[in-house]
């Protein structure tokens, strides 16, 4: 699909109750709507949150996407957030953006965060699509740490790692993985009154695909479906997985 969406427009700022200011675009439209949850150090300019756009507008269905506190265009420094503070920002989209019932896709911790807007907002949620869900994962991060590194994290605060997806290294905050522990989403079953759809190459080598299993088990309802990509990566962001990903989210959006 031809993302013909005009790069220079200004996105729409949201003032926090701290003052942060959270970037967003919104795309107004038929409901049910669509709203985006990017992954850890990503934005919303990244290439499934932008050609979600192109499809909805080319279908009249509204459409948001929005970078957490420091993300993107949003406010703050990206090493004092935290798994809390990205889901209330989140939230605040969800209440105060958009209207109606929402299909919430979620990329990466993403997954997460669309989990706990789900736990939080039950009735407004029409539908959640993951794209390789990273729920809990500062547990996983956490045990799979070396020796050193987390006596760096605990003298520091801070561990610097590099990355494939940035020239920048992720800055992990040791206030990142204990305050994630607050919110974690997989250690109690979650009733989901709504289909939920989930997306995950076999591929993926940061967030194993046995996760998404994980992930079922524990939500409790009827109209739940995987779908793998035995050659998928983690950010299944290819065409066939763009395709792939939008034909979901409509066909949810349809039968809602």
């Amino acid at each position: 699909m031809t993302n013909d969406i005009d790069p220079n427009v200004e996105p729409g700022f949201l003032s926090r109750e701290d003052g942060t200011r959270i970037a967003y675009h919104h795309s107004p439209g038929r409901a049910p709507g669509v709203i985006f949850c990017g992954g850890f150090m990503s934005d919303m300019t990244g290439t499934k949150a932008m050609a979600l756009e192109a499809a909805c507008q080319a279908s009249g269905r509204s459409y948001t996407r929005f970078d957490y506190r420091g993300h993107g265009q949003s406010d703050a420094d990206f090493e004092s957030g935290t798994i809390g503070l990205w889901a209330e920002d989140a939230l605040a989209v969800l209440d105060q953006v958009t209207k109606g019932p929402q299909i919430v896709v979620g990329s990466s911790m993403g997954g997460w965060i669309m989990l706990l807007l789900a736990r939080a907002r039950p009735e407004r949620i029409a539908g959640l699509v993951g794209i390789a869900p990273a729920p809990d994962f500062v547990l996983g991060m956490w045990d799979g740490f070396s020796d050193e590194i987390k006596a760096i994290l605990k003298r520091d605060g801070v561990y610097r790692a590099p990355s494939e997806y940035s020239e920048e290294p992720y800055a992990i905050t040791m206030k990142l993985i204990e305050e994630g522990r607050n919110h974690l989403v997989l250690q109690q079953n979650l009733t989901v009154n709504f289909p939920v759809r989930i997306l995950h190459g076999m591929a993926d080598p940061d967030v194993p695909w046995r996760q998404s299993l994980d992930i079922v088990e524990r939500l409790q309802g009827d109209d739940i479906v995987v779908n793998f990509s035995k050659s998928g990566d983690h950010r299944l962001s290819e065409p066939a997985d763009i395709a792939r990903l939008i034909q979901t989210v409509e066909d949810l959006a349809s039968a809602s």
